[in-house]
């Protein structure tokens, strides 16, 4: 699997967890990854389009997944930490304000730039930026991108 396609499973496991309690994660992780398709054939064009957006691109292995499922658990392990820098650089913005989409972009990078010797932290800053453009309301990048300047 392609760094940039376990990068953004990575991230949408973290967008996950934003909708339940931690102690629901394991559950919610079978559900991601063995869920059928939940899609018919015969939607219309914009549901089609946004199912292709988010659709996974690559299957999963089962090397793949137990590779994916350990950095999801490192990432969510050290979340007080990442949260707490990201309160430290967020001025007027707490946690709970910023949306889901840009705190699991943000909560990535700096995972990344922090825990992964293999990412450069430039890397992970535009990694960052490149899934908020992807998934996050338009120009939502840009806080991406300054927060986590700041935090750089």
């Amino acid at each position: 699997m392609k760094r940039s396609a376990e990068r953004e499973m990575i991230f949408r496991l973290l967008f996950m967890s934003e909708f339940y309690d931690k102690k629901d994660l394991g559950d919610e992780l079978v559900l991601y990854f063995d869920s059928p398709y939940p899609f018919s054939d015969d939607e219309d064009e914009e549901t089609k389009e946004l199912i292709e957006k988010i659709s996974l691109k690559e299957s999963v292995n089962d090397d793949d997944r137990q590779r994916l499922v350990a950095r999801y658990i490192e990432v969510i392990d050290k979340l007080d930490e990442i949260d707490d820098r990201i309160s430290k650089v967020s001025k007027g913005w707490s946690i709970d304000r910023i949306g889901k989409v840009e705190l699991a972009a943000i909560r990535l990078g700096i995972y990344e730039a922090l825990y992964d010797d293999t990412v450069p932290v430039s890397v992970a800053i535009n990694e960052a930026v490149e899934l908020t453009k992807k998934f996050g309301p338009e120009g939502s990048y840009a806080f991406v991108n300054g927060i986590l300047a700041k935090f750089a």
